[in-house]
């Protein structure tokens, strides 16, 4: 490889996204998609669109205005790449809406799921809903008509509210503006009593009921409309941390601006009049290309709780319940099983219960003295937090580190920093200026004279909720190498120190970028060789210069490399003469692909890896991460069979081509049998529960 770059090698970070959006929402499109599961793929584009633009959209616009902008080395322009994304991302909109009003809503309604409009309710459904309306939602009301002594009011960040078309013949003949901002209090669509109704399950939006009774909010005036809207907010949090004393409180200070950043993003209802449209973008100072009008509710990932709220089992995917290995289940103590060799999991398909019952057994063993937890995302009402604190409150000697800056997750791990530090644990922040990302829990046992260490290293967060949507791997280990190298990086997060020296774990910053570049190299010696070399990894991203040139080297030597990338890839596989040898497939199914995962052929001794990290610059130079080898034979060659049916896949998977663009790997006559990775996973750890 030359060492300048060449601006065709590589995509664009933000527009490579964006592609992984559109894939999402392929399995909304999906007919072979349980329908209420196409509604929730429905919902979740939208979500993800709602964090693409507060964050990514964000960062380019700012960018964009900057004078010290530059281009990325995919050698596309911030402005250039907010103009490509809004040509996708309005297309791609208008797709997700035309496909719940032709497709989703009326096969639902033919399950006896139906969304009304107030206008097409009975009279007893609409003397219903104007009880409900004057009962539940009008005292909580703010309508606010503009004039001079009321000015716009401040518009939460992704709050829905509506604007209202008003005119006064009488007085004059111009149009007057108001705003009501729905309460986040509310439900976002409410269900008719089902003996009002002749479909089991009927709902109407609440922007719908609001508008049906408007007239009784704005009285001795002519209401010409009022039409839904919501705004996106820039929610990326800045943080100066060295010139920050208290990082908590400095947090607890700055998380309301969240609510009114600057405005990003206006979804608007589509029948709403231009010269509105116009008020509302000069009162956000938005472009024409962050206006989306669309034909439904702006805030249809509200939507995504529906699915368990109606009893249609025929219309969901199949209730799956993820195994528990059988040793687990032979030995009372957890300890005695893990003293006699390591173990994995691979969740969702095995039961993340095994981790939590580690921490509980831990917590109330007599012989257990200390317990080390690193915590990213945990959720709320945190299993894993419950047990830390009771630890703690039987005088073990608990400490974790919490990464407070978890994009969205910052209020919570306040919380959860509060609770155990009430409880009597050493709660520690982590590294300044470096996201603790890596995932860890040790446990110090007293066995007879000696102390022995227990851990558990995951590719996936300490999330008991996620663990059942999310694919990761945990490994328990009590190898004393590997066991002292954890306690070696809980050393250095509670002391600040430099990173330590290892014996079998790699840790970033730096130290898993400098041994995959090693072993890359390695595999591309061996090519060169005449020898076979393979890679293969299988992570979120891959947007590391670094790794994509190595890469890009190792398959101009012969290596054959396969990329199983779920998000953002920056490397563009097939390149002639460039990347001949690189494939790269996404697979985007009922689980979302999460585990992170190295492999290196080695010349038949191969290397294995589990991590936290991906292939991307943050998580490489400005992390905390860990990086696992697996030395078990057995365990080795599971995670090679798991990587082995990813790369069959036939169902899920799409594959990307030189250009950016992916295409959907389909069964052929030389392949015809339908295989999906995630279902054959699911039915194999079904049969051995």
């Amino acid at each position: 490889m030359a060492t300048s770059p060449d601006l065709n090698l590589y995509l664009h970070p933000e527009l490579s996204l964006l592609s992984f959006h559109e894939r999402v929402l392929s399995m909304a499109l999906n007919p072979a998609t349980p329908l209420l599961e196409r509604l929730k793929f429905l919902c979740i584009f939208s979500s993800n669109m709602d964090e693409f633009y507060e964050i990514r959209v964000s960062g380019l616009k700012a960018k964009a205005q900057s004078a010290a902008s530059t281009e990325g080395i995919d050698g596309i322009s911030p402005q250039a790449a907010l103009e490509q994304i809004s040509d996708k991302a309005h297309a791609l909109v208008d797709l997700q809406y035309q496909t719940l009003n032709e497709q989703v809503l009326p096969e639902l309604a033919k399950h006896g799921i139906r969304f009304l409009a107030p206008a097409d309710c009975n009279e007893r459904q609409a003397k219903w809903l104007k009880t409900y309306f004057k009962r539940q939602v009008l005292p909580l009301l703010t309508p606010i008509r503009l004039d001079p002594a009321h000015p716009f009011p401040l518009t939460i960040n992704k709050g829905l509210s509506i604007v209202v078309d008003l005119h006064e013949p009488e007085r004059d003949d111009t149009h007057h503006i108001a705003v009501v901002p729905a309460p986040r209090a509310l439900p976002r669509f409410v269900r008719l009593p089902e003996e009002l109704c002749d479909s089991e399950y009927e709902y109407v939006y609440l922007s719908s009921i609001i508008h049906a009774h408007i007239d009784l909010i704005f009285r001795n005036v002519e209401v010409l409309g009022c039409y839904q809207f919501r705004i996106t907010r820039n929610s990326d949090l800045y943080v100066d941390l060295e010139e920050v004393e208290d990082l908590a409180r400095t947090l607890e200070g700055e998380l309301p601006s969240r609510l009114y950043g600057e405005a990003i993003r206006l979804e608007v209802s589509q029948n709403c009049p231009k010269r509105i449209i116009k008020f509302l973008q000069d009162r956000f100072q938005l472009s024409d290309d962050l206006i989306y009008r669309v034909n439904g509710p702006v805030n249809l990932n509200r939507l995504i709780t529906l699915p368990e709220l109606v009893n249609r089992p025929q219309i969901k995917y199949r209730n799956f319940t993820p195994s528990v290995p059988a040793f687990f289940n032979q030995q009372a103590n957890i300890f005695d099983t893990l003293a006699s060799g390591d173990v994995l999991l691979h969740h969702p398909f095995q039961s993340f219960a095994p981790v939590v019952d580690f921490l509980r057994q831990a917590a109330n063993d007599p012989d257990v003295l200390v317990i080390k937890q690193t915590l990213y995302r945990t959720g709320a009402d945190s299993i894993m937090v419950e047990l830390l604190a009771d630890a703690a409150r039987a005088g073990k000697e608990v400490t974790v580190i919490i990464e407070l800056m978890a994009r969205f997750d910052e209020q919570n791990n306040l919380s959860i920093a509060q609770t155990l530090q009430s409880a009597g644990a050493h709660v520690i922040y982590g590294m300044v200026g470096k996201k603790t990302h890596a995932k860890m829990l040790m446990v110090v046992r007293r066995e007879g004279k000696r102390l022995r260490r227990y851990v558990h290293l995951g590719t996936g967060n300490y999330h008991q909720a996620n663990t059942r949507v999310y694919t990761d791997y945990g490994f328990f280990t009590s190898d004393k190498e590997i066991t002292q190298d954890v306690h070696e990086i809980f050393m250095q997060l509670t002391t600040q120190g430099p990173n330590p020296e290892l014996r079998k774990l790699y840790q970033s910053p730096y130290g898993v970028g400098a041994m995959l570049l090693e072993r890359i190299y390695h595999e591309a010696e061996l090519a060169r060789s005449g020898k076979p070399a393979h890679i293969i990894a299988k992570v979120n991203g891959l947007s590391s210069q670094n790794i994509i040139d190595a890469l890009y080297e190792a398959s101009q030597a012969g290596v054959q490399i396969d990329l199983i990338v779920r998000g953002i890839c920056c490397l563009r596989p097939g390149l002639p003469g460039v990347s001949d040898n690189i494939r790269v497939i996404s697979v985007v199914g009922r689980f979302l692909e999460h585990g992170r995962v190295y492999y290196f052929a080695n010349e038949g001794q191969p290397r294995v890896y589990l991590s936290s990290a991906d292939m991307m610059p943050r998580n490489l130079k400005n992390r905390i991460e860990q990086c696992t080898p697996i030395e078990n034979e057995s365990l080795k060659t599971i995670i090679i069979n798991d990587l082995q049916l990813y790369l069959k896949d036939n169902t899920n998977a799409w594959i990307m081509q030189a250009d950016g663009q992916y295409a959907q790997r389909i069964a052929s006559r030389k392949s015809p049998e339908l295989l999906s990775a995630q279902q054959i996973l699911m039915e194999t750890h079904e049969e051995h529960s």
